[in-house]
């Protein structure tokens, strides 16, 4: 099986890790990828939000499969562009990616499906805002309704600063705070079977103890040995499945990648968010543990046959990934400072890239994530920030407390 992955990121390496690792992928090409990338896919430059460029690449490499891994070109269309080029395509179509896309559709659709959520606002201006923050309180959650790189959410007890957030958004979903840990679930799905994957807990705050302004994620751990034993079936029941048949009503069937952010509250999993696609940098930990190659997962999803797709394996063991920011991420990091030590198995290249002297140096805030397996999560933990020491970064940054609240039996329902 040929396959093109559309991507640049750390959730991209890990997928293209996991597509090598899988016997029958054969040929695998990536656009625009990374230097981590490059040692398992030939690379090619492509704009990732231009469909028509992505189309014609999948073409060029005769691809059997195409796999989108960032949001912005599924939301411009990309998924779309290829499967009219008659190529299979992992990742849903433009319509389906509103579920991302906007927050108040995805409010929407959440509404008409009955699927436990927020209560919410969306809200276009000053006025509508005050009355908003007013009604629902402290601490305001207050999200920007379009695409922001995980960094568009801010929760605070501030109401200046959930004013400035709404109006520097302009079009903003506020809505009522959820108490309780926090989930991702991935779930494949080809818009009627869906295959949930390993639950994991993502860590969006900059700094230890959760302090500081939201990120795009800097670590993640699976399994989560604390969560309710029916967590999953109960999501599938009470969130995919109303979601899935509400798309499909909806003539807008979603197929590709679901990913369920929850909340589990005093009165049970909620939803917090959408995204239409694999989250980073839960991806890392979730690909690091599964057993099922993943190009036949994903080919089947694309192809509409994941019914008849063999239930997923998964290794023993737990995953921990921390991930390495560059100076003065997630403001405007700094970039070009050379990154030794990354060449190691276990550290996923994000924002990275080749000097015209052969150096690494960094190209984005976050830049990598260092991930590492072990036989419990105390086990996984230890060998992660074991390879964070050996990477050098000037001005680099990282929480040292990636799963060790789940490691000390913190976490409490």
């Amino acid at each position: 099986m040929r396959v093109l992955l559309i991507g640049s990121g750390g959730r991209e390496h890990a997928i293209a890790l996991g597509l090598a690792a899988d016997p029958s992928v054969d040929f695998l090409a990536a656009a625009p990828g990374n230097p981590g990338i490059a040692r398992v896919a030939e690379l090619h430059e492509v704009t990732a939000t231009d469909p028509a460029a992505v189309a014609a690449l999948a073409v060029e490499v005769a691809a059997d499969l195409a796999i989108v891994g960032p949001e912005a070109p599924l939301v411009a269309g990309v998924a779309d562009a290829v499967r009219a080029k008659g190529i299979a395509c992992f990742g849903p179509s433009a319509a389906a990616a509103r579920l991302e896309g906007s927050k108040a559709f995805a409010k929407d659709v959440m509404a008409a499906a009955g699927v436990p959520t927020a209560l919410s606002y969306a809200c276009t201006d000053e006025a509508a805002v005050r009355r908003a923050l007013d009604d629902l309180g402290t601490p305001y959650v207050v999200k920007n309704d379009g695409l922001a790189a995980g960094k568009g959410v801010v929760v605070t007890d501030d109401r200046a600063t959930a004013e400035k957030h709404a109006a520097d958004c302009g079009k903003v979903v506020i809505e009522q705070y959820l108490p309780g840990p926090e989930v991702s679930l991935f779930v494949v799905t080809d818009g009627t079977t869906a295959r949930p994957l390993m639950p994991a807990q993502d860590f969006k705050r900059l700094a230890d103890g959760d302090a500081g302004p939201n990120t795009g994620g800097m670590g993640a751990y699976a399994p989560l040995d604390w969560a309710p034993d029916d967590l999953v079936p109960q999501v599938m029941r009470e969130v995919v499945e109303p979601t899935l048949a509400e798309m499909r009503k909806r003539e807008t069937p979603f197929a590709g990648l679901l990913y369920v952010g929850l909340a589990l509250t005093p009165d049970g999993p909620k939803v917090i968010e959408f995204n239409a696609r694999f989250g980073d940098p839960e991806t890392q930990v979730v690909l690091a543990l599964l057993d099922t190659p993943l190009g036949g997962l994903l080919k089947a999803a694309a192809t509409g046959t994941l019914a008849a797709h063999p239930p997923l394996r998964w290794q023993e063991g737990a995953a921990v990934t921390v991930v390495v920011a560059s100076k003065d991420y997630p403001g405007t990091p700094r970039t070009g400072d050379v990154i030794e030590g990354a060449e190691r198995p276990g550290i996923i290249h994000a924002g990275t890239a080749r000097r015209a002297d052969g150096a690494l140096i960094s190209a984005g805030g976050r830049v990598l994530s260092v991930t590492a397996t072990g036989a419990d999560l105390a086990e996984a933990r230890e060998a992660a920030y074991a390879l964070v020491d050996g990477v050098r970064l000037d001005g680099a940054h990282y929480r040292t407390d990636i799963a060790l609240g789940a490691v000390e039996d913190r976490i409490k329902l």
